[in-house]
Formats: structure tokens, sequence, C-alpha cells
């Protein structure tokens, strides 16, 4: 500004009234100056005032102009670069995922199983992690790098108060544990998902905080089942898996329906939505195999097998309930 102020006073001492006198043409005059498009349409007309714009407006306003437009790239690639080394801060973001801990080929995978469920318009997963120089996954998700995994600073900065789900997977079950209570307490309206290699450690947290649900490795259970019951193993996976056709999947029974029964919803979900109902929940105990008569009520949890995860917002409620009446 105190440049182009310059020009435009020593413009009018050099006698160039015919743009000086209108500020609007000046401005217009000295940007495409300074960008060097240089229309021509405005030109100095006297002599005096060709020198100035010679060897005072072009050479200054070019020089500020780069300068300027260096430090914008500038610091734009410093953003880049701090997002990508984990500096960023997503603190407003909600609706999304938080996955806490990083370990090579597993957490990989679980970002990628992520992902590949991730519906249209949610957020983009946040990946809260240590020792990482650099964001592992940068087209795919966020990093925020953290000196220590229960740190409640870092949560702030993945947006986690707001997050749909927190997973925890730490170096050791002690660190899982620390992590999982301090997400546990930040994101009050967050299931939290925890992965333990003890089921001590699990049984510790469930009793600390029964709202954690923690998870434990199934190997031993699947090799004595695959052993007893030929193929069950390729079942379970198949159940689990977020890639593959025919998973489990839950919905939640929407607040103020009347209740119906379990007979009920099995033939409806399968004569409408074409899906397989295996089982429900009530204030976390989950009952598979469930009686027919058994009374379905807002708020419960049920479990179902699909090649697809239902939209709840296109299920008609209201049919159930007027088919068990």
């Amino acid at each position: 500004m105190a440049h182009l102020l310059a020009s435009w006073l020593f413009m009018a001492l050099a006698g160039e009234a015919d743009f000086v006198s209108r500020p609007i043409d000046f401005v217009y005059y000295y940007i495409v100056t300074a960008t060097t498009v240089g229309y021509g349409d405005l030109s100095p007309a006297s002599s005096a005032g060709r020198l100035v714009a010679a060897f005072f407006v072009l050479p200054g306003a070019i020089a500020i102009f780069t300068a300027v437009l260096g430090k914008l790239l500038s610091a734009v690639g410093n953003i880049w670069k701090g997002r990508m080394k984990g500096l960023g801060n997503f603190h407003d973001r909600s609706g999304h995922d938080v996955v806490i801990g990083w370990h090579e080929g597993t957490t990989r995978r679980l970002l990628e199983l992520i992902v590949a469920e991730r519906p249209d318009g949610e957020a983009p997963t946040i990946l809260v992690a240590k020792d990482l120089e650099q964001n592992p996954m940068p087209e795919k998700i966020d990093y925020v790098r953290v000196e220590r995994l229960a740190d409640p600073a870092g949560l702030e900065r993945a947006g986690a108060p707001q997050a749909r789900a927190v997973i925890v997977r730490g170096a050791s079950d002690d660190e899982t544990l620390a992590a999982a209570l301090v997400a546990s307490t930040i994101c009050a309206s967050a299931h939290v998902v925890a992965y333990f290699d003890f089921d001590t450690t699990a049984s510790i947290l469930n009793r600390q905080n029964p709202r954690i649900e923690t998870v434990t490795s199934l190997s031993s259970e699947l090799m004595v089942r695959a052993a007893r019951d030929p193929g069950s193993s390729v079942v379970a996976n198949l159940l689990l898996s977020a890639g593959k056709r025919d998973t489990a999947y839950s919905v939640k029974v929407p607040e103020g329906l009347p209740a119906f029964a379990y007979e009920t919803a099995l033939g409806h979900l399968r004569r409408r939505y074409a899906v397989t109902l295996v089982g429900m929940a009530r204030h976390g105990n989950v009952d598979l195999n469930c009686q027919e008569s058994i009374e379905i009520q807002s708020g419960d949890v049920l479990y179902y097998i699909a090649d697809h995860r239902l939209d709840p917002g296109r299920i008609v409620w209201d049919a159930f309930a007027r088919e068990s009446a």
C-alpha cells in the first residue's frame, strides 16, 4: 500500500493527471503493472511519468508482488507439511472415526477397511499415533502425532470428543488400557473399542468402564471350532470381514416405537430387505438365536447378516409393530 501511494504521488508530481485523478483506474494500472500483465490501455503520457513507471512503479511493484506471492505459497506449503507430519488441528471435525496407535501391517489394513466402509459425506478417519514421521496414508486419512497415546490434548486435536467411534490398540496392553480410559473420558458420546492381547487386561477394563467394548484374539477358539466343525473359520471371517459380502451388521431400533416380537422382525427383515436377523442386544447384553416370543423395544440393537449395510432411515419401523399386532 505504501508503494502504491508513493507511485500515485510521483505520477501526480509528473503531471499524469489523466488516470491519477481516477483512483480506481490508477489501482487497475498499478495491479496490471505489478503482475506484468500490462494491458497497455492505461500508461503514462509524459516523459517524467514514463521514468517514474520504469524506475519506480514497475521494479518496486514486481518485487513486492513476487515477495508476497512467495510468502503465501510458503505458508500454504508449511500448512500442508505440518498436516503431513501430524501437526494439524481437526478439533472441529465430527461424526468420524479415530484410530489410536500404529502397527505397520495390522493398522494399515484396519484403516483400509474403515475407508472402504465409510459412507459418502462422512469425514475422513484420523490416525493418532506416535513415532511416525508423517502420515502413512495421506490420500485416505488425516494424522495427528502425539508424544503418548493417552494424551487428552492429542485427542482434542483429532476431534475425538465429536467422533463416531474410537479404536484403540497400543504397543502393549498397558498402553492400550491407559489410552482407552482417557478416550472414554474425553469422548463421552463415541463408541470406544480397545484391542488386548490378554483377556485378563480386557476384563479389568470391562470392570472399570463397561461402556468400552474390548476385543481379544480369537485365533485359538477358531482353530478348535474349525477342527470340530470344518468351515467354521471361513464363516467367522465372512461375518467379520468388511470387504466381503454376507457380513454381520447392526442397527439400533429408534426411540418412540411400540414393542414388537422378535419373530415379526425375523420374517419382516427377510421378506422386505433380504437380510437375516441373528440376534439382539439390550443394555450391552447380546443374545443370539433369540426366542421368537421375545419383544424388541426402542433402543435395542439388532444384529443381522447382509451383503450391505441397511440405511436405518429407510427401514419402515412402523410396519414391525403393525405386523406384530
